[in-house]
């Protein structure tokens, strides 16, 4: 899932929780909108959490060890 559908999910629970008035036989609307929020704030988290690893950077490569031969210095 990409950040804008977890922020959707956060927005259409939140909506379920704590604007929407009606009820249904069966089914707690704001029960669902809850999910639906606890589904998009895990969803943004791991989001983050995957694309913070992308973006650090590895280490610089260390500096080539140069050996000199001596055998031929007068």
């Amino acid at each position: 899932m990409g950040m804008g559908w977890c922020i959707g999910l956060i927005a259409a629970g939140g909506i379920l929780t704590f604007a929407v008035d009606w009820h249904a036989d069966g089914v707690n609307v704001p029960l669902v909108g809850l999910i639906l929020m606890a589904a998009g704030f895990l969803g943004l988290s791991a989001y983050v959490t995957v694309f913070k690893r992308r973006r650090m950077q590895p280490p610089p490569p260390a500096a080539p060890v140069v050996e000199e031969d001596h055998r031929f210095v007068r």
